[in-house]
């Protein structure tokens, strides 16, 4: 019975502590204070409504920019000391030591000359005996080498130790040139070079008159153009007129004058400013129907469209001029007479 009691008295309790404790939980539940601190734990608990806690970062005394060009600095700093403390050294033992010493002419090598001789490249060179060959001024001897007339361009070369190399390009001689009753070789540019001894035998040239030492070099280049287009035009086709070609008188632009060698006799033949080929082809059809027409042949002006005029008399002369003409042809004055013998080298095979 005593048990019994027991465990109803037990019941009673746990029924009654079941109530309080629900009696709590409604007067919590409709308390406001505790919603907000319910609505705190939530908040707390939740990763989007409040944010991380900070790490806090150490900065230094300059921004990362500047750091970075401050680094690159010092680099180049100590990258051109290194190449300075090396350098010095160098630069010393190249500017004074005798290895670098240009000591003779043997140390001098010369390429590319024919008709220019090593003395009068050595005469350029000849201030930088014995001179360290740093100090060898290259572009200024190249300007000074180049004033050789037979020299187109040159290259001076310093090889190390203590050697130079002097590489020349010579000029290409187009014709015989008569200057002051002086004969030269002359090159398509105008410039003017002396015969080397005993080379003359080598050029097969026509001999150009109506030039002058004074003329400046453009007025000779401008001739040689004229000179070169009339070669040109002669000898196209692999006619090969140039050939019969004694002198090219090329002081009138406007009248190309050229002595052809013939064996019967010189002839002094105008073929004007253009059209050369076919002016001289009239000749060469014609003149030994002019041989046998006129009693001498010593002219022929072909510098006019349809009209030839063989063997213009001086003005004054009563006799009628000879004129082989295709439209009225009428004489003119009688060109100044070809003064210089007529003069050809023969080329040896």
């Amino acid at each position: 019975m005593a048990r019994k009691n027991s465990t109803a008295a037990s019941d009673e309790e746990l029924e009654e502590d079941a109530s309080e404790i629900a009696a709590r939980a409604r007067s919590a539940a409709d308390s406001p204070l505790d919603a907000r601190m319910l609505d705190l734990d939530d908040e707390a608990e939740s990763p989007f409504l409040r944010g991380q806690k900070r790490v806090p970062v150490r900065r230094g005394a300059l921004p990362r920019r500047a750091a970075d060009h401050v680094r690159i600095a010092l680099l180049l700093l100590l990258t051109a000391v290194g190449i300075a403390l090396i350098w010095v050294p160098v630069e010393r033992y190249a500017t004074r030591s005798w290895r670098f010493r240009l000591q003779s002419s043997d140390n001098i090598s010369v390429s590319g000359t024919h008709n220019v001789s090593r003395s009068q490249v050595l005469e350029v060179l000849a201030g930088d005996i014995d001179r360290n060959i740093f100090f060898v001024p290259l572009e200024q001897r190249k300007k000074e080498l180049e004033q050789i007339p037979w020299v187109q361009s040159a290259s001076v070369i310093r090889l190390l130790p203590s050697r130079l190399k002097v590489v020349i390009r010579e000029r290409t001689p187009v014709a015989f040139v008569e200057i002051d009753s002086h004969i030269g070789l002359i090159d398509a540019g105008g410039v003017i070079m002396e015969t080397p001894p005993g080379s003359a035998a080598r050029y097969s040239f026509p001999v150009i008159v109506g030039m002058s030492e004074s003329d400046p070099l453009s007025t000779r280049a401008a001739r040689m153009k004229i000179y070169m287009q009339f070669m040109t035009e002669l000898d196209s086709g692999g006619a090969r007129y140039s050939a019969d070609i004694s002198d090219v008188d090329l002081d009138d632009p406007d009248d190309v004058k050229v002595t052809v060698a013939d064996p019967q006799g010189a002839v002094l033949v105008h073929l004007g400013s253009s059209n050369f080929r076919q002016h001289f082809q009239i000749y060469v059809a014609h003149v030994q129907e002019w041989r046998t027409q006129f009693q001498r042949l010593e002219s022929v002006n072909l510098r006019f469209d349809h009209q030839v005029i063989v063997n213009p008399e001086p003005p004054g002369d009563e006799q009628a001029a000879g004129s082989h003409a295709a439209a009225g042809a009428a004489p003119e004055p009688r060109p100044a007479a070809h003064s210089r013998p007529v003069r050809r080298t023969k080329k040896h095979t």
